[in-house]
Parts: structure tokens; sequence; C-alpha cells
């Protein structure tokens, strides 16, 4: 602080503690080791200046103040000064104590909204939703639900003892997997339910026939070439946060959230030759294009080609319909596996008739 002048009344017996200053000498910048050796306090040389302690206001910052004596002046300055420090070091022990989550494997953790993961903020999922989500992905006992993100365990506990499946929780927080397990045995389905400490990044959940999840966009994109990736017919349901422009099948919105259920599709994109058995045997080349679970597609008639009719894709599941060149209609469902499909046609006036469809090389 130079060139400031401080009365005599304004230090003695000051206690240096909660500084309560003007705006005007409150703005940002704390006094780190400055010395009073005969200065002059003003507020213009205040602007700025925290003092840890100081009770000080407009009207005794704008008075002139006479010089003290030396001794009194320097020992003021180090009472200053000390008091400064213990409120400086204070302060900052008071705010790494504030900004870090608690984190302890003893028996009495306890999370707090909002505190931060790897990833994300915790933030617990409404009993309400975890029990529509879960509906959405019609889970029954014999499904695996893996939990990305499983937080306190209450989204695979629900899981097990709602609805009787097996769950997995992924967690990276390690005193989250502690707590999730105490709730799993208290909920008395530590026999259907695990939790492991993991990075949901570098872990396999392939193994899943339901994926819940409370994430964020960002992640949720992150996730979605191996979701994609997994067993047609995958249920995967998210809290609150869709995945891009893969449009869900299904959505809710419950206590102004919302809730996305996706299913992951076969892929059936390519050219394909159906061949139909029985008395008429047939065949068709059907070119099939596909955005994530809707599709698209022409069957090759004389002189060019003409569109399918109604193509729909669920999981594993095609159904379509086309109008060959007699001028007839015909209906398909069949199964997707891999390269291959297989299923019934049907034709009005006819017996159904079975048929395979194999993937041309493109």
């Amino acid at each position: 602080m130079n060139k400031a002048l401080v009365s005599e009344a304004a230090m003695r017996g000051t206690v240096m503690s909660e500084a309560v200053m003007s705006e005007a000498g409150m703005r940002g910048s704390v006094m780190r080791g400055t010395e009073l050796r005969g200065t002059v306090m003003s507020e213009g040389a205040m602007g700025g200046a925290v003092m840890s302690g100081a009770v000080m206001n407009k009207a005794v910052m704008r008075r002139p103040m006479r010089w003290l004596g030396a001794a009194r002046l320097l020992g003021a300055a180090r009472l200053l000064n000390s008091a400064r420090l213990l409120a400086a070091a204070g302060l900052l022990l008071t705010g790494l104590v504030c900004a870090q989550p608690r984190l302890s494997s003893s028996a009495d953790y306890q999370p707090v909204v909002g505190q931060d993961g790897k990833d994300v903020i915790w933030v617990p999922t409404s009993p309400l939703t975890i029990r529509r989500l879960l509906r959405m992905a019609q889970v029954t006992p014999r499904d695996l639900v893996v939990d990305l993100g499983s937080g306190d365990g209450r989204v695979a506990i629900a899981a097990a003892r709602e609805f009787g499946a097996h769950a997995r929780g992924l967690e990276y927080n390690p005193d989250m997997v502690a707590l999730s397990r105490r709730e799993a045995v208290k909920a008395g389905v530590a026999d259907r339910v695990s939790f492991e400490e993991a990075d949901i990044f570098k872990t396999d959940f392939s193994s899943a026939t339901v994926v819940t999840m409370f994430l964020l966009p960002s992640l949720n994109l992150e996730l979605r070439p191996a979701i994609l990736k997994m067993k047609p017919g995958t249920r995967v349901a998210s809290n609150q946060f869709d995945m891009g422009d893969w449009e869900p099948d299904e959505q809710a919105d419950l206590e102004g959230r919302l809730s996305f259920l996706w299913v992951v599709p076969a892929t059936v994109a390519g050219r394909w030759k159906f061949s139909v058995a029985g008395p008429a045997p047939r065949e068709y080349e059907i070119e099939l294009l596909q955005r994530y679970q809707r599709v698209f597609g022409w069957h090759k008639v004389e002189g060019g080609r003409s569109s399918l009719r109604a193509p729909l894709l669920r999981a594993d599941a095609l159904r379509f319909a086309l109008i060959d060149g007699q001028g007839l209609l015909r209906e398909f469902e069949g199964r997707i596996e891999g390269s291959k499909i297989s299923g019934t046609m049907h034709s009005a006036g006819t017996a159904p008739a079975p048929f395979q469809a194999t993937r041309l090389a493109d």
C-alpha cells in the first residue's frame, strides 16, 4: 500500500478478521506482505485491495490522516501482516475443503448432489424416472441391465428388486462403488447385482441386453458407435439426454425431465437377393438403405426399379411390401442374421411361402 494515510483511530485495536469493505475498496485484489513504513492511506490507494480483518468504510478512508509514530505504525503493520496471513491461510484451507468432494471409504460415506465425477457431476435419478426408463426398456428377469456411470447404484438395484433382472453398475468413484454394494445388501439383491470401479469408455459392456445411462449429450455421442455394434434388440434407456440424430424409438416427459429409449437395429443396408420357395418359386433383387432404425429401399422391376412399401426395421426384424412385375402385392417378414435374412412371404389368395435372402457383393 503506497502513499496511504492510516488514522491512529482506525489502526488502534482493529481486529483483522472477516474484512468488511466498500465496493470500491473490495474489487478483486489481495494485499500480500505489504509493510506500512511511514505510508499514508487514501481511498484511491486502497482501490482494489482486500485487507483480511480490517473493518473500514468510505468515511474513514476519505479523511486525511496524520502521521503515526514509527514504533506504533510498525507495530500496527506487523499486526496487520500477521492477521492478514492467518486470514488468507484460513480462506485458502476453507476453499480447498469446499472445492473437493468428500472421498472416504468409510461406511458413513454419503454423496453430495452436484459433486464432481470423472466425466459428469452426480445428480441422482428420481424413482419415478427410474421405473419409467426400465418399463420403456421392458426389463424382465431374463435381462442383464448395465448402468453406465451407476453412481449410488439406485438404477441397477431397482432393476433387480422391482423387475427381477440381473444388473451390473459401472462407476469410476470407488466410494460410490462401495456405497452401492452396501445398498444392494440392504435391498436384498446383492446376489443379482454387481458394481465395478470402472471407466465406461474402457470397459466392455457388450453382454448387456439393456443399457441405462444419465450422462451428457457429448458422452452419449461418444458411446454411440459402441452401442450400435451391440446385439440387435439391445435396449438403451437414457435419462434427460438424447443421442444426436439417432432418433429415439420412444420418449417420455416426467417431472419436467425427458427419458429416451432406443432399440439397437441390425445392419441391413446393401443389396440382397430374396429367393422365395414354394409351388411358384421366384426371386427379387432388393436394395436397402439405412439410417439407424429407419430403412428405405427399392426392388428391381422391368426397365428400372420401384420403391418398397412401408419398410420397418425393429431390432433384427424386417418388414416391407412390394408390388411385383405382375401387379401383385407381396408382403415380407423376416429375421436378420448377419448376411442372411429368413422369413415368410404373404400374398393374397395364396399360402405363405418361406424365403431366404443373401447379401450381394457391392
